[in-house]
């Protein structure tokens, strides 16, 4: 079952109500929480020894205060810090600080550095915090990020919104983040992925109707979702029940990002596969792949009935900006079709932008950029809000990628892939993506199941083929045999 993300005010509303109706004190959830942290501390570095805890005013320095008595209890030699005039200010935070005193712990105030330690705890902000930080804030975070020690983030590394995944300022890089009641977000995608290192969650103790009482944000889906999305095939199946895709590209001198589109759909089970391109790239499209069904289409005339015979369109992959490239977009986007947009499709679309309901667009933040009239820093700023947009503005499914990627449709809840890694980002990778989702949209599945489950097929199979061999120099057509594999949930793929 996919993950249920929330935002902060999410997480605040889901901490009013376990108080207020399920009558859980406000400082047993603070506890639950410092105590849900120093397990996985020992977990994470059983040998740790001197613990530093850097605290905030707020909810989550008294997290961290209540690990620091938990530490100090179990013989650690603890030390907390804390930024000048950052006495806490709230009833359960100023309890946990008293009962650290009164358990014999001190506190430091922070004067521009920070002792050597064997791991370093980050309880500065959590979700608290809604604005680039700043002063001493953003000094403390800058001494943190220089020490040589792990770190271990509670709720949310401080400086990331817990909403969006920005990182606008200084941020915390934590080794390891253990999110409490509700996972947020933002830590799921952009930046915010990135800070968080490795992510675990403790709900702290309450139960399901307490989390379930405010409804999520976005779903999060992992590799173990996949099969939800494609049951066995029957027995008697024919290449007809499975959807013939057309794909239309490659311009001169851009006939491998075709091939690597139609060779996604291969691997992704579409029953038949064509390719349209320019004259000159059919002997080698048509020479890589046996199986393509290979034609050139220099005018719409060429075009027409191989749109006819097609059930679903892919277009854009080397499509090119030229006149072929849009006059070819032009005949596709008013065949009637299930499409997928990418590439220079996407680019062509935002130079004349129009409605396409029955589409999926896959950009990069680049091209998301464009296709908004805006620009990738803006795009990065707030991907949800960036898909969103794009999803209000064409009425299509959208495919947001990057680390993180956001699959968001009309009517739809926007979900986050939960797959992926660094070496995916080299050309080729999003013409396979696109070839993928063309597939399973040729298999019946509708717009947006075929761009979530082919988003999470791709990125899964980015992972597989990365852990074989290292991210760098990670191909494209490194994934197509991963790509057999998770389509077919039976399979072994790890």
């Amino acid at each position: 079952m996919p993950i249920p993300l929330h935002r902060a005010q999410d997480a605040r509303a889901i901490d009013h109500y376990a108080i207020e109706t399920l009558g859980v004190a406000a400082y047993t959830l603070m506890r639950r929480a410092g105590d849900a942290a120093w397990v996985r501390l020992k977990a994470h570095w059983p040998a740790a020894h001197r613990i530093g805890v850097l605290c905030g005013p707020g909810n989550n320095g008294g997290d961290g205060y209540v690990l620091a008595r938990l530490a100090q209890a179990a013989g650690a030699d603890v030390q907390v810090v804390m930024l000048p005039g950052g006495e806490p200010h709230s009833g359960s935070a100023r309890q946990a600080h008293a009962d650290w005193l009164a358990a014999g712990g001190g506190v430091a105030v922070f004067a521009g550095s920070l002792p050597a330690r064997d791991v370093w705890v980050d309880a500065l902000f959590g979700i608290g915090l809604a604005r680039v930080p700043e002063g001493f804030a953003a000094a403390a975070i800058q001494a943190l990020n220089a020490q040589a020690a792990p770190v271990l983030a509670l709720d949310v590394p401080s400086g990331v919104d817990a909403d969006t995944g920005a990182a606008a300022g200084v941020c915390v890089r934590a080794d390891v983040c253990v999110e409490f009641i509700v996972a947020k977000c933002g830590l799921h995608t952009g930046a915010g992925r990135d800070h968080c290192g490795h992510r675990e969650y403790d709900a702290l103790g309450l139960p399901h109707k307490a989390c379930a009482a405010v409804p999520p944000f976005v779903w999060l889906y992992q590799q173990a979702d996949i099969a939800a999305f494609l049951g066995a095939r029957p027995s008697n199946a024919h290449k007809g029940l499975f959807g013939h895709v057309l794909c239309i590209g490659g311009e001169h001198g851009m006939a491998g990002a075709i091939s690597l589109c139609a060779a996604g759909a291969l691997r992704a089970g579409a029953g038949l596969v064509s390719v349209a391109t320019r004259t000159v790239n059919v002997p080698m499209v048509q020479g890589q792949r046996a199986e393509l069904m290979v034609s050139a289409a220099e005018s719409a005339d060429d075009l027409a009935p191989l749109l006819a015979r097609a059930s679903v369109v892919v277009i854009g992959p080397g499509l090119g900006r030229e006149p072929w490239g849009a006059r070819a977009l032009q005949v596709a986007l008013d065949a009637g079709k299930p499409l997928v947009l990418d590439a220079d499709a996407l680019n062509l679309l935002a130079r004349t932008p129009r409605k396409v309901p029955d589409a999926v667009l896959t950009p990069h933040p680049g091209e998301a950029a464009r296709l908004l009239a805006s620009d990738v820093a803006t795009v990065q700023r707030d991907r949800f809000a960036a898909a969103a947009a794009l999803v209000q503005r064409y009425q299509a499914c959208v495919v947001l990628k990057g680390a993180g990627t956001i699959v968001a449709a009309p009517g739809c809840h926007p979900a986050i892939i939960d797959a992926g890694n660094p070496g995916m980002a080299s050309g080729g990778m999003g013409d396979v993506l696109a070839g993928v989702i063309a597939a399973l949209r040729a298999q019946r599945l509708d717009g947006y199941e075929a761009a979530l489950c082919g988003a999470l097929v791709h990125a899964c199979a980015g992972d597989h083929a990365a852990s074989a061999g290292g991210e760098r120099g990670l191909l494209a057509s490194d994934l197509l045999p991963a790509i057999r594999q998770w389509v077919n949930p039976g399979s072994t793929c790890v």
